[in-house]
């Protein structure tokens, strides 16, 4: 399992395209169009009280508001919780004091190499919000029962928020 061959059909300011040929693992060559990405890190704020804090932002490409964690994307160089924590403070205007890895996600394995690296993030201090020219962001501060039932109601429909919500309470659950 291999990659022979890489053809690069875009680059753009997110994301490249590219058709990669790669060896299979029984010997055969196949070609995928592949979306690459340099991959991403979000998180799950804490506040002192237990509640959680998500975001309610408008992304074009769902046409509507998604309820979803802080996250953005990694710049080059740049560490997943260096990369948090600057999202965190552009986005919710806090910076935190701990971060706990929650282990990460592919975003769409099939056709994109995107890992989102996951985090809680706890002990949070206020910063200055500073939301890019292209977002629409608005806080919303809930309980974890409340993000469940959310979640359970399919009112969370982003990936990435659900996975680190559900992983945060598995964690919760066994720390009790």
């Amino acid at each position: 399992m291999s990659r022979l061959t890489q053809d690069e059909k875009y680059r753009g300011r997110i994301l490249d395209l590219a058709s990669e040929t790669h060896r299979m693992p029984d010997g055969r060559e196949a070609t995928f169009e592949i979306v690459q990405h340099p991959g991403g890190a979000a998180a799950l704020p804490v506040l002192d009280d237990g509640r959680l804090m998500l975001i309610r932002q408008f992304r074009p490409a769902a046409e509507d508001f998604i309820l979803e964690i802080p996250a953005g994307r990694l710049e080059p160089g740049e560490d997943p919780a260096g990369c948090v924590s600057r999202e965190l403070e552009e986005e919710i205007g806090y910076r935190p004091g701990q971060l706990e890895s929650l282990g990460f996600v592919y975003s769409s394995v099939g056709f994109c190499n995107e890992k989102i690296h996951l985090f809680v993030a706890r002990n949070l201090h206020p910063a200055q919000i500073a939301h890019e020219p292209d977002e629409y962001i608005e806080p919303l501060i809930l309980t974890l029962a409340e993000a469940l039932e959310l979640l359970s109601r399919g009112e969370i429909s982003d990936a990435k928020t659900q996975i680190a919500i559900l992983r945060y309470a598995l964690q919760t659950r066994e720390q009790q």
